[in-house]
């Protein structure tokens, strides 16, 4: 009888698992086919002229706290100066 409580256990615990890696695998699909649609819209900008490099840069920077930004970029404007550019 504790063979039997054990496998059903297991059982479920094993469905459970399935279910977790199932799960992880369709978010892994539907992650890549974001990535796809966001090459295409890199693509298109590009092609309408876009420097993509620096989109992606304003796509990081929205992304960013504002202050910290602003901190970063004070920064970088001292340390051009410095440097005579």
């Amino acid at each position: 009888m504790n063979d039997t409580v054990v496998d059903s256990s297991y059982r479920v615990t094993a469905d459970e698992l399935r279910q977790f890696i199932e799960r992880f695998e369709r978010l892994e699909a539907e992650k890549k086919d974001i990535a796809d649609q966001q090459k295409e819209v890199m693509a298109e900008a590009k092609g309408r002229g876009y420097d993509t490099k620096v989109l992606r840069k304003l796509v990081a920077m929205r992304r960013r706290d504002r202050e910290d930004l602003a901190e970063e970029e004070a920064v970088l404007e001292l340390y051009k100066q410095a440097l005579g550019m």
